[in-house]
């Protein structure tokens, strides 16, 4: 018994012995690894590489923006001071005491001076100084980069004519372009423009459709997203050739834009009314639902997650089809004060519930008549912020799709995309649950009918033509070009009209005449330039 227990002890350790000599040699072998120069080489390299993959995912791709006539630099006065607030950013662009949790991207949009202040990423442009010299003037006066502000010599404006704004636009290529290219140069990894404008007066209308299309000559590989303000159709204009301002617009819109989102005056209006109870909005609190849907829609850009985190990434999830590339938004919940009184729950499926309701949907093509019905979604993308467990997406979703509460187009993926985003730790809200809806509609098609309608009349009777012919692109009565730009937009309504159709992927195949600019196919992507 003796003799077993000793032989079996001196196995083991024999055993033990064994692995004791081979971890030796293993780590023999490994010394002599990574002393061996080509080990060393690989690895350095490999974290070589890893770093710079590292830096490039977490580069900020920046955004320059585009402030263009009265309407547009409104406007992104109340997108800048919405940014302000969300990045502990004060009025002088000085980074607040209480800012230092971090995890945002403040150089998306701004850029640090060499007194380590914070400045907008922005070109304020007008052909009249008025609001300019309000800006320049208001509490956000230190904020700018003065060298970035372009207003007209003679600052008589546009005269609310879209030739003349384009006209000034051509004058002024010089000096509007030795702006852009000084901030462009300024970027270490420019991903695009942002343009803030009117379509229906003169200098954001016109001056605006000259820069895009000079943007996208000279920027071409660059993506140029707009923000355009329609017209109030239920009122009548102080412009009377709103029609025609409107109308060249959207052709430069369509052929020169990657992204347009349509900001609809007539709905921002209703929605001020109906559901914040304003009975008389004014500029100031429907500019105050805009910059909210802009801040909202950069959000993912600004706090990124692990999706959508620059322009590229969201709008190739919007835009199938490159021409229905015009987007549509909603918001909820809506109010104009921040501390305004509680009186629901948010959760993540009374959202987006929410945001599918028309009521909240800031385009009027979309009211709720019969042949609005049979629209049909071809893209929805929410961003929700918040408190969200992405399980409660999960189920969120799954009660839409059983409800049906989305009609979707057939020759595409029928889904929802979402993207969870933080709230700023700098702003408090009312509530602890908000989204924003970005999606691409048939429905919209209605609202560019309107404008086409609204311009046959005024052109049916030969009225307001001669502001035009004053101007050399009209000159000795050459209005080819109202013609074109009709026949463009004609073209984009029958193209959203198609989408509905199951068969919309054979659509302008057979007949390039549907087709926008006599090239290629009516499907494709946003283009990643």
């Amino acid at each position: 018994m003796r003799n077993v227990k000793h032989k079996r002890q001196v196995k083991e350790e024999e055993t033990i012995t064994k692995q004791s000599k081979a971890k030796q040699i293993k780590a023999e072998e490994n010394d002599k690894e990574t002393t061996n120069p080509q080990f060393l080489f690989l690895h350095h390299f490999t974290e070589t590489l890893v770093h710079l993959w590292w830096k490039l995912e977490n580069m900020p791709r920046e955004i320059i923006t585009l402030q263009v006539g009265q309407c547009g630099n409104q406007i992104g006065m109340e997108f800048w001071k919405q940014l302000c607030l969300e990045h502990g950013i004060s009025k002088d662009g000085i980074l607040e005491d209480f800012a230092t949790q971090g995890g945002d991207r403040k150089d998306v949009f701004f850029y640090q001076a060499d007194d380590q202040h914070y400045i907008p990423r922005a070109l304020l442009m007008d052909l009249e100084p008025r609001v300019i010299n309000g800006i320049q003037n208001g509490e956000y006066r230190n904020l700018y980069n003065h060298e970035n502000v372009f207003i007209a010599d003679h600052g008589g404006g546009a005269g609310n004519n879209w030739a003349s704004g384009y006209h000034q636009g051509k004058q002024y290529e010089e000096d509007l372009m030795d702006m852009i290219d000084r901030e462009a140069d300024g970027s270490d990894s420019l991903e695009g423009f942002v343009l803030c404008h009117s379509i229906a007066g003169g200098t954001g209308s016109g001056m605006g459709s000259y820069l895009l299309e000079t943007l996208n000559d000279r920027y071409s590989k660059k993506l140029v997203q707009t923000y355009s303000v329609f017209p109030n159709q239920n009122e009548t204009s102080d412009v009377v050739v709103q029609p025609y301002n409107s109308l060249l617009t959207l052709k430069r819109l369509t052929l020169n834009a990657d992204c347009v989102v349509v900001l609809d005056n007539t709905s921002l209006n209703r929605i001020a009314v109906e559901r914040l109870h304003i009975s008389t909005p004014t500029f100031a609190q429907t500019n105050s639902l805009v910059s909210t849907v802009m801040s909202a829609s950069t959000t993912t850009l600004r706090y990124p997650g692990y999706m959508n985190n620059d322009l590229v990434g969201l709008l190739a999830s919007l835009i199938p089809t490159p021409r229905c590339h015009f987007l549509m938004t909603g918001y909820t919940p809506l109010t104009v004060e921040r501390q305004a009184n509680v009186i629901r729950k948010t959760t993540v499926l009374d959202v987006m519930r929410r945001l599918l309701q028309t009521k909240n949907i800031m385009v009027s093509s979309c009211a709720r008549t019969k042949e609005a019905s049979q629209a049909k979604y071809i893209s929805i993308l929410n961003i929700i912020q918040g408190e969200v467990d992405p399980t409660q997406v999960h189920e969120s979703l799954q009660r839409i799709r059983e409800r049906k509460l989305v009609n979707f187009i057939e020759w595409g993926p029928a889904s929802i995309q979402v993207a969870l985003s933080r709230k700023s730790p700098y702003v408090q809200t009312a509530h602890r649950v908000s989204g924003l809806m970005l999606a691409s509609h048939t429905g919209i098609r209605h609202l560019f009918s309107k404008c086409l309608s609204q311009y046959d009349k005024l052109r049916k009777r030969q009225a307001f033509l001669d502001n035009y012919r004053n101007h050399p692109m009209f000159a000795d009565n050459d209005l080819s070009e109202f013609d074109e730009s009709r026949d463009i937009i004609e073209s984009l309504v029958d193209e959203y009209k198609a989408c509905e159709s199951p068969d919309y992927i054979k659509w302008g195949m057979e007949d390039p005449d549907h087709l926008l600019t006599g090239e290629g196919n009516a499907t494709g992507t946003v283009e990643q330039k």
